[in-house]
């Protein structure tokens, strides 16, 4: 007799039924046991005493499921998938081999019949795996940014962003900043803050936000943004990561902050920014004090400033070129900048003059490292008095006001409709009909009818 193959359930029941044959157990025992009802354990036992050990294997085991849906169907669906579906989806194939073919098949079956088949990878062989990237040796030698926006004060405040730089070599926070939002001129002022407390490391890690990285570079337009540029004049390297999962010391600090600074800031009792940007330098030495670790080489990476404020005020800002036009204008965000007539400035039609804004707000049009006197004129907030028009002779503005002034007449004249005037008053009564064209014909119908009768 060959080997019988039996799942730990029947070969429990094997050795029960044993015991019961062999009188070291009784039926209700038995029954207890195996959670089955006396009648069912007689059955059993009556098996058992006939036909041995192997009889009480399901009769099932080894054939072929009733429900098996037959192999002339299975290829005939793969033949239709490979044919006119080959980079669908189970779900999607499954629809299209309905409605089109009149073959309903279950998705999952479907599914499964291309994996065997090599037409579609399953979830766990499309996974990938991301190896673990080593930490950097040295102290300063890679920080990584981010920004992580969040209800940081719950429902006491409204949510903003935390702007975060993170030590590679020893998960260390450097730098922690409340500001409302990811933008060029929040990170400016993080990184101010950061230089003038640390120095200047030897690259920056982030990911490829606008603030870091141009989506789509042009002709116009390269590669570079403004962090980009400033990172460039102060000698440091910026490199933009392609995974979440490359920058994972900060990713892991951000989800230890949203648990950890949430519940703080919340015994604190802090609700607003201000304060919040106030707490942050203690909560740093703590957080440093349990998750920080050792660098693998004791060097400091961190290299000295040596920057002027003046000039770190210079590459701390918004720098684009714009074209003067031939009356020395220029546009720049809905403004428009009038510099004034000098020697200088008249050779600057047709060509671009450099404008810097700066984060109070300061707007300078420079030629060559010179600042230029300049005016500036925002349509939308400055208000322009009539003497100012006459003196300046703005057109538009001269249209602006004539409109305002014709407007301000329009408005006192009372416009009534053509109704109104012919004497037409409404009475209140609804219209049912009783003059309209079918009604007068019904009308003239019934009197004709009525003078024939008589």
């Amino acid at each position: 007799m060959g080997w019988v193959i039996m799942s730990e359930r029947e070969l429990n029941r094997v050795e029960v039924l044993a015991q019961v044959d062999d009188g070291r157990l009784s039926v209700d025992n038995a029954a207890n046991l195996l959670e089955l009802t006396r009648r069912q354990v007689f059955r059993l036992l009556k098996r058992y005493r006939q036909d041995g050990a192997a009889a009480i294997r399901h009769k099932a085991r080894g054939k072929p499921p009733n429900n098996r849906i037959h192999e002339a169907k299975r290829d005939y669906a793969l033949s239709l998938v490979k044919e006119s579906y080959p980079d669908f989806g189970p779900t999607l194939a499954t629809e299209m081999l309905a409605e089109h073919h009149g073959l309903k098949v279950s998705r999952e079956t479907l599914r499964k019949w291309m994996v065997e088949d090599g037409l579609w990878l399953s979830r766990k062989q499309r996974r990938t795996f991301h190896q673990p990237r080593l930490r950097r040796e040295c102290y300063g030698e890679l920080i990584q940014i981010d920004g992580s926006e969040h209800r940081w004060f719950e429902d006491r405040g409204d949510p903003c962003t935390l702007l975060v730089f993170v030590d590679d070599a020893t998960s260390t926070l450097m730098k922690l900043r409340f500001v409302k939002s990811e933008s060029t001129f929040s990170y400016f002022e993080a990184l101010e803050r950061y230089l003038t407390t640390h120095g200047r490391p030897v690259a920056f890690y982030s990911d490829k936000h606008t603030v870091f990285r141009v989506p789509k570079p042009s002709e116009h337009m390269t590669g570079m943004t403004q962090f980009g540029r400033a990172l460039a004049e102060l000698q440091i390297e910026i490199l933009c990561a392609n995974t979440s999962q490359a920058k994972g010391r900060v990713e892991r600090a951000n989800r230890t902050l949203q648990d950890r600074l949430v519940k703080e800031l919340r015994i604190a009792g802090i609700s607003d920014m201000e304060a919040a940007n106030a707490f942050l330098p203690g909560f740093m030495a703590r957080y440093n004090a349990r998750f920080a670790k050792p660098a693998a080489r004791p060097d400091n990476l961190h290299r000295a400033l040596n920057v002027a404020p003046d000039r770190l005020a210079e590459i701390f800002c918004l720098r684009n070129k714009r074209y003067v036009s031939k009356d020395l204008t220029l546009k720049y965000d809905h403004k428009r900048i009038r510099l004034e007539v000098n020697d200088l400035t008249r050779g600057l039609v047709g060509k671009y003059a450099d404008t810097y804004e700066f984060p109070d707000g300061r707007i300078q049009v420079r030629h060559n490292g010179i600042a230029l006197p300049c005016t500036i004129f925002d349509p939308h907030q400055q208000r322009v008095t009539h003497a100012a028009i006459t003196d300046n002779k703005h057109l538009s503005a001269v249209l602006a006001h004539i409109k305002a002034e014709q407007d301000k007449a329009a408005a006192s004249a009372e416009v009534h409709p053509e109704s109104a005037r012919n004497g037409y008053r409404k009475n209140g009564r609804r219209n049912n009909g009783w003059n309209t064209l079918a009604d007068r014909k019904r009308n003239a119908d019934r009197k004709a009818s009525q003078g024939c009768d008589n």
